[in-house]
């Protein structure tokens, strides 16, 4: 099945007459997607919602149709500046094997402000190159679309990100999920044959049974039909308690936010957030008076620390010009003495000259020192000096670093004491926290009986389950032996047999079928998942379709590991697998495509499951969701065959399509 062309007029916010090619090739080429853009409110969905109207009329689940009548819904779905003499129109041109071969169709619905719509079936003619009005498909429409593409399972190919997102929070999928399920991989035909099957027993039974026997029939059936019905009326029942319960829920969380939006939590802490504001001013105070203690130390030196340096640079110089005029002393009766002794060596004169210029310079440079034109004024001692070196080089830092370090305790001592009273100034009055906690208490009391009873219709409706199952079995054992007596025996017999042989072809129909489906789902979610050691295999419950994770060494990977996005690709995974076990050559669509995927895997589902989702893939998004990157990373796959624009009009509150995307 592919879809080839959508016809919207005044439908929704498409006002006038909009032309879709949704044929997914280009230029001869076979290209899957076909990618419409649009913001939020530009008519996205309403586009999902025709191709489902044009398809299935009044059994259609669109999404704004909530609990209205169709009428209703339809009068609401033409554009309010439709002119008086145009009415709403839906067209939606298909190909599909007819009557074994390929053949185009063009369902048309049609309707105006009343609300009552007309369709039309129209199969197209190559040989005069031509549509033509098919009647009788026209009144078998619902008839022959469920061969086609059931209701049941068109959510698992007409889908969006919410359904997704939902399906991959659920521990188990919920019962029309599985239902489709069942659908799609043809598990329901077994069933169907069993319900079959127990009919023709019954006609059977009541054919040879006497008047007596089919008395006691007739008042046991009778007893089973009743059964069954208080059965729906528990089914309806235990629907209605378990959305009391959720509303409920909601209202307890509701109560307990606003508990703790209005100060109730903080009011009930009260006497604990106080002492914690004492010791917390306990602690400021003590840390102000060890700062005063530091500050009576060297602490205050810091201040003139370049003071400091500077009597200590005078204090080293005084200190080496007196030791420069000891020195000049010494040095000038040291350089006398050798003079003469050198003088009696008889050395030659260049020699000796040579010896007495190197001992005057020397004598000089003394000199120059020790005769220095600043006169000591400060005359600090050895001592002095060491201290004045030590007090700059450790003392005042040590003082520093330990001041920085109150101030920084002092400064969070401080945010702790002002969190605490903003804290205690939003805690609400007595008066209003008892009004919270009551409100809180009684949202619990009216969730804990709205619990007790859905515990109650759940025990009954087990109790008529088993009831049914009792009478069942009354009706099927009641005849048994006035049965074999009679002629059709062997009709009972063989469909007792059949039964049995049903069940275990059931049995291994379903294991094979889900054997399939779980290597399926567990390549494709591999296919997808950059985590590629993460999931080595993915088993399915028979009953419930419930998915359970394993790693390589055969571990079970809890599904709360995962995160959102990994929970929405294992959805996706089990979808796409769902389609390729099916069989079915299927057009997928798909609304709102990335949710809340993070970078990664959304690029891994741009890259891997678009392309491969199906023959023909139609993605409705934003400009967030498929965005410059991944719409580049499309192009480059060559895996767009058409590119759309649902351009939203504000003031006229329309939209129209035009050809490109965000990014063309």
């Amino acid at each position: 099945m592919i879809f080839l062309q959508l016809i919207l007029q005044n439908f929704g916010p498409y006002l006038g007459k909009q032309i879709i090619d949704l044929r997914p090739e280009n230029n001869g080429e076979t290209r899957p997607i076909i990618l419409f853009g649009g913001m939020n409110g530009g008519g996205k969905t309403t586009l999902m919602d025709a191709i489902r109207l044009a398809l299935y009329g009044s059994r259609a689940q669109c999404s704004t149709r909530n609990n209205l009548g169709y009428t209703e819904f339809l009068s609401q779905c033409v554009n309010r500046n439709t002119p008086p003499t145009e009415k709403a129109r839906i067209e939606l041109s298909f190909e599909h094997v007819y009557e074994d071969k390929l053949a185009k169709f063009k369902v048309v619905r049609y309707w105006d402000k009343d609300g009552k719509d007309t369709l039309g079936i129209l199969i197209y003619n190559p040989f005069i190159d031509d549509w033509y009005t098919d009647k009788a498909l026209s009144n078998t429409w619902d008839e022959y679309i469920e061969t086609l593409l059931p209701i049941g399972i068109s959510n698992l190919f007409l889908f969006d990100g919410e359904q997704v997102k939902e399906l991959a929070e659920l521990e188990t999928p919920p019962p029309p999920v599985v239902d489709a399920i069942r659908s799609l991989l043809g598990l329901e035909l077994a069933e169907r044959l069993a319900v079959d099957l127990d009919i023709l027993v019954s006609r059977k039974r009541k054919e040879i049974a006497g008047a007596k026997e089919l008395a006691t029939l007739d008042k046991i059936e009778q007893k089973f039909q009743q059964l069954i019905a208080e059965k729906e009326v528990a089914t309806e029942d235990q629907s209605s308690t378990n959305q009391k319960v959720e509303y409920q829920q909601n209202q307890v969380r509701l109560a307990e936010e606003k508990f703790l939006s209005e100060g109730g939590k903080i009011a009930a802490e009260r006497n604990q957030l106080d002492l914690q504001q004492k010791e917390f001013i306990k602690q400021t105070d003590k840390s102000r008076q060890e700062m005063v203690e530091l500050a009576a130390g060297v602490l205050p030196l810091g201040l003139i620390s370049p003071l400091l340096i500077q009597v200590q640079t005078q204090a080293e110089n005084e200190s080496r010009q007196q030791q420069a005029k000891l020195e000049r002393d010494a040095l000038k009766k040291r350089s006398d003495r050798l003079l003469n002794y050198i003088t009696k060596l008889s050395l030659k004169t260049e020699q000796f000259d040579k010896i007495k210029t190197f001992l005057d310079r020397e004598y000089q440079e003394i000199e120059q020192l020790a005769d220095s034109d600043e006169k000591p004024w400060l005359a600090a001692d050895s001592e002095a000096i060491n201290q004045l070196e030590n007090l700059l080089r450790y003392e005042i830092k040590a003082s520093q670093i330990e001041g920085e370090q109150k101030i920084k305790q002092l400064r969070e001592l401080e945010q702790e004491i002002e969190f605490l009273e903003r804290q205690l100034a939003i805690a609400a009055s007595p008066e209003a926290y008892e009004k919270l906690k009551a409100d809180v208490r009684q949202a619990q009391n009216e969730l804990a009986k709205a619990t007790a009873a859905h515990e109650m219709a759940n025990r009954r409706l087990e109790e008529l389950k088993k009831e049914i199952a009792k009478t069942q079995k009354e009706l099927e054992e009641y005849s048994q032996d006035y049965i074999k007596l009679r002629n059709n025996q062997h009709i009972i017999t063989a469909c007792a047999k059949v039964q049995e042989s049903l069940k275990l072809f059931k049995e291994k129909l379903t294991l094979k079928k889900l054997n399939k489906l779980e290597i399926e789902v567990t390549q494709c979610f591999s296919y997808l998942l950059h985590k590629t050691d993460l999931v080595h295999r993915v088993v399915i419950d028979t009953n419930t379709f419930s998915l359970s994770l394993y790693d390589g060494q055969g571990q079970a990977v809890p599904k709360h590991r995962l995160s959102a996005g990994e929970k929405q690709l294992l959805a996706i995974a089990f979808l796409w697998g769902l389609a390729r076990v099916s069989g079915r050559r299927l057009p997928v669509a798909i609304d709102t495509p990335l949710g809340r995927l993070d970078s990664s895997h959304r690029g891994n589902l741009v890259e891997k499951y678009f392309p491969s989702a199906s023959h023909q893939v139609i993605l409705l998004s934003t400009d967030t969701e498929i965005g410059k990157t991944e719409v580049e990373k499309l192009r480059e796959q060559d895996a767009i065959a058409r590119e759309y624009l649902l351009k939203y009009h504000p003031n006229e509150r329309q939209t129209i399509v035009q050809s490109g995307y965000f990014w063309s």
